[in-house]
C-alpha cells in the first residue's frame, strides 16, 4: 500500500516542481506573488529561471578524480582482457599443434618399419632398434609438448 502510494506522489512531483509563478496588484497598489492566482484580482504569469548551480571546487576535484579514477580502472579491464585474449590464443595454438603431433604419433605406431634416402635417392631401411628409438623420441617430444594425456 506505501508503495502505491510513493509512485503516486512521485508522479505528482514534477506537477508541482513545474507550478508557473504569479503576480498581482492588489486594491491599495500593492504587487505580490504566488504559486497560485487569486480569485477576484487580474494575474499575469511570470516566467522564473532558476539560478544555475554552483559547483564548488571541491566538488569539482571529486569529479575530476573520479573521472580519472574511472578511466584508469577502464585501461586496466581493456589491459587484462588483451592478456587474456593472447593466453587463449596461444592455448588454442597450443592445442592444435597437440592435436597434429597425437595424430602424428598414431600414424608412427601404425608404420611398421621406417627409411632413410641415400645420395643415390634409394631408401634404406632401418633395423628394428632404430624403429624403436624413433617411436620413443617421438613419444617423448610429444609427453614434453603436450604433457601426459
Amino acid at each position: 500500500m506505501s508503495v502505491k502510494i510513493a509512485l503516486t506522489l512521485l508522479c505528482l512531483l514534477p506537477l508541482t516542481a513545474n507550478a508557473g509563478v504569479y503576480k498581482w496588484v492588489d486594491a491599495n497598489g500593492q504587487t505580490h506573488f504566488g504559486d497560485r492566482p487569486p480569485a477576484k484580482a487580474a494575474t499575469s504569469e511570470v516566467s522564473v529561471k532558476a539560478a544555475p548551480a554552483s559547483v564548488d571546487a571541491g566538488a569539482r576535484e571529486r569529479h575530476q578524480k573520479m573521472t580519472e579514477f574511472l578511466e584508469q580502472q577502464q585501461k586496466e579491464r581493456e589491459a587484462r582482457r588483451a592478456v587474456s585474449a593472447k593466453a587463449e590464443e596461444k592455448a588454442e595454438k597450443q592445442a592444435e599443434l597437440c592435436r597434429k603431433l597425437r595424430a602424428r604419433l598414431k600414424y608412427l605406431a601404425s608404420v611398421s618399419t621406417f627409411y632413410n634416402i641415400n645420395d643415390q635417392g634409394e631408401r634404406v631401411y632401418v633395423n628394428e632398434a632404430e624403429n624403436t628409438r624413433i617411436r620413443e623420441d617421438f613419444r617423448k617430444k610429444v609427453r614434453s609438448t603436450c604433457g601426459n594425456e
